[in-house]
């Protein structure tokens, strides 16, 4: 079978033409790195307690995803304990704290016995100048030093830069040079979500040219194009993707990990190690406990997008449903552990096709056309008063006044 269609998706063959493959240097699998208990908590307004980090964590193992950015030790006593109890819970996942290019923070990391550390540095210079007030030697000397006492004392470092993408290249190659023996990965930080996915591609294939270790790519959504930044930077050869659940964050929040895991399995074709079907759950949790409601629309872990309420859609989805069902539909919601119903709804922009699936469900049958406009007819209007859909019970309201 083609990979652009299964038994629970079917998208574009143009993307898996050589055309466009052959541009590309997609690696064959994704090490997903998820952010939600860290950059994620950094939204206003959320906050995680120490039980729901280890909670959320736990989740997020076994739905496959291989590091967890559990947050900062320096924060809170809440934040230390949970990284201190997470990396001795024998989690698949890497637990990794994050932290600044300080040896105490480094020692602080040490307690909790975490085996890696994302360690952040401004690599702007504008950002070190007038954010931060440091003298430019200052920082990246600062920077060498820790995280080769970091590396020293045996963690795995993720050295994260901070304003990467609006940093003039020279600068930020001098940068990542003075640590590039220390560090396991560079995390390039898109901070500001302030690039297109064509710049991301340019920025990643730019920086490969001096950097030697695999690349991570930490997007934001400030203008609304995390997932794609992500995407794009691993369609460049960036090998880790940052995530967080339901793309939760700093300001307009991050990469969604349900959105890049998805698109990546789907329309890139590469792979994770993170199961689909566990997505939907997952999403459910962090809303729980982040207290950050969940648009209805939202891609892959929404409710909208498994229901129909156009008639014209419906009347696809009654004559695909049994035969091939990703033809009315991009993706089933079976695909992330959704439950294998997809919703018909009665609203406004209903037709007899909706009129005909709930007569059939209630065990009505009604053959006649022009009592089926009326009740269409109705359904319409009393949408139009309610500005919502009709629950079943007022639609059995509706067709109580016909002789069916």
């Amino acid at each position: 079978m083609h990979p652009c269609i299964s038994d629970k998706w079917f998208v574009s063959p143009y993307n898996f033409v050589d055309e466009i493959r052959n541009k590309l240097s997609l690696p064959d699998r994704v090490v997903i790195h998820d952010v939600t208990l860290r950059d994620g908590e950094q939204q206003p307004g959320v906050v995680f307690r120490k039980n729901e980090k280890i909670e959320i964590a736990i989740a997020l193992d076994e739905a496959g995803v291989d590091r967890i950015e559990v947050g900062m030790p320096t924060v809170s006593q809440d934040d230390f304990d949970a990284l201190k109890i997470l990396a001795k819970q024998g989690l698949k996942a890497m637990v990794m704290a994050f932290v600044r290019c300080l040896k105490s923070d480094v020692d602080l990391a040490l307690k909790t016995e975490v085996p890696g550390v994302v360690m952040e540095l401004p690599s702007s210079e504008h950002m070190i100048t007038y954010a931060y007030k440091w003298p430019l030697e200052k920082a990246i000397g600062r920077a060498a030093e820790a995280v080769e006492y970091a590396k020293q004392h045996g963690l795995y470092v993720s050295f994260f830069t901070i304003d990467a993408t609006r940093a003039d290249m020279n600068f930020f190659r001098k940068v990542v040079e003075s640590v590039h023996n220390f560090m396991d990965s560079l995390t390039i930080a898109d901070t500001f979500g302030v690039c297109t996915p064509y710049t991301i591609h340019y920025f990643i294939n730019k920086t490969k040219e001096f950097v030697k270790k695999p690349i991570e790519i930490h997007a934001h959504n400030d203008f609304g194009l995390a997932v794609a930044n992500t995407l794009a930077a691993i369609a460049a050869g960036a090998t880790v993707a940052h995530t967080s659940v339901n793309g939760i964050g700093e300001r307009a929040g991050n990469a969604d990990l349900a959105e890049v895991v998805a698109s990546l399995h789907i329309l890139l074709g590469v792979k994770t190690n993170v199961k689909l079907e566990k997505l939907y759950e997952l999403s459910k949790l962090v809303e729980k406990y982040s207290n950050v409601k969940t648009p209805p629309h939202k891609p892959i872990v929404g409710e909208t997008p498994y229901k129909i309420e156009s008639g014209i859609i419906v009347d696809w989805w009654l004559n695909v449903r049994e035969v091939r069902p990703v033809e009315a539909l991009p993706i089933l919601p079976t695909l992330v552990g959704k439950g294998d119903e997809v919703e018909i709804v009665l609203g406004k922009k209903s037709g007899i096709a909706n009129i005909k699936y709930w007569l059939a469900k209630l065990g009505i049958e009604c053959r006649d056309e022009n009592t089926l406009r009326s009740i269409v007819f109705d359904v319409k209007n009393m949408s139009i008063q309610l500005k919502r859909p009709l629950t079943i019970d007022e639609f059995k309201n509706i067709i109580n006044k016909y002789k069916c």
